[in-house]
This record gives C-alpha cells, structure tokens and sequence, in this order.
C-alpha cells in the first residue's frame, strides 16, 4: 500500500491513489450492505478498512471514507449513522468518542486561487479528536483542526479552527461557549 502524499499534490492526476481511493470505497460499500445484525463480519471488514481501531467500537451504516488507512481510532468508539472521513491526511480520534449521525470529517482542502485548482491542486492537514469527547449531530470538522480532551461540540456546528480541552463549543463558525468542570 502506497502512503499518502502530505501538503500539497494533485489528486486528480495521481493514479495510484484514484485506485487505493477505489479499493477503499469498494470496502466500505460492502461494509455497508451487511445486514446489521452481522456484527462479527461487520468488525472484520472495518478493520480492514481503518488504520488501527481500539477496543470496543461500532460505526454505524453508513460508513464512507476515501483511504481508510489514515483513520485511526481509539478504545470505546461510537459512530452514529452517515460518517463520512476524507482521509488524505490523518484522522484520529481518541479514547472514549461519541459522533452523532450525519458528521463529517475533511481533512482535504483546496486553493482559493481558481488557477491552481484548475490545475487540480489540493493540500491536506490532518484532524485530531482527544479523549472523552462527544460530537452532536450534522457536524463538519475542517482539515487542521484539534478538538481537546473532555470536549463537546453542539449538533450542527462548522468546526473551523481548533477546540481547547474542557470546551462546550457550538456554532457556525463553531466557537466555545464555556469550559466545562471535568470530575478527577
């Protein structure tokens, strides 16, 4: 398995990676119609798909993301209906997360200058999830962001920049709303 490009590259143009992008999606459209109740089988292939997966998790159907191989996740995972991870950069989410239905996780970015993107230039920065967080419903986080340990981010929020440990943070653009007391 080649290993992704960081910075900046053509994703359009790069071969290799529209067929790892392929197998990939070939993976998580059958993942996808497995019954529910497949519990073992449906564990089997998502380990396939991810990284490195802790213990205890479950991502519900359905599941897509672009290369899998960057998306790691911890111990006692729990993703809701219709995740959704553009993985050209890492993506890792800690112990103890909680993801509504309906998020997304973008670690691909393009250049605001239209002549490069003709081009077909894109750029990556990875995203990170620390521990003990829960992520509400219908929310997208934006390539380069880092949500702290203990945090929670309201259900429809546009996470554009990073989240400190300890935060209630909601909104479009998201933004803390207060720090939260986390118990010893």
């Amino acid at each position: 398995m080649k290993s992704f490009k960081k910075g900046q590259f053509n994703l359009g143009q790069d071969m290799a990676l529209f067929y790892e992008r392929v197998k990939c999606k070939k993976l998580c459209y059958k993942y996808n119609n497995l019954s529910p109740d497949m519990l073992p089988a449906r564990h089997s292939l998502i380990k396939t798909i991810l990284g490195s997966i802790g213990s205890a998790f479950l991502i519900e159907q359905p599941f897509i993301c672009d290369y899998g191989y960057n998306i790691k996740i911890g111990d006692n995972f729990y993703s809701n209906h219709n995740l959704l991870i553009l993985d050209a950069d890492e993506v890792t989410f800690g112990d103890n997360v909680l993801i509504g239905p309906d998020c997304s996780f973008y670690t691909l970015n393009h250049p605001v200058e239209a002549n490069l993107r003709r081009c077909g230039i894109n750029y990556s920065k990875p995203v990170k999830v620390g521990n003990n967080v829960w992520i509400g419903g219908h929310v997208t986080v934006l390539a380069g962001v880092t949500i702290g340990d203990n945090s929670v981010i309201g259900a429809g929020s546009l996470v554009t920049k990073d989240i400190p440990p300890n935060s209630l943070a909601c909104g479009v653009p998201c933004r803390v709303m207060k720090t939260l007391v986390v118990p010893d």
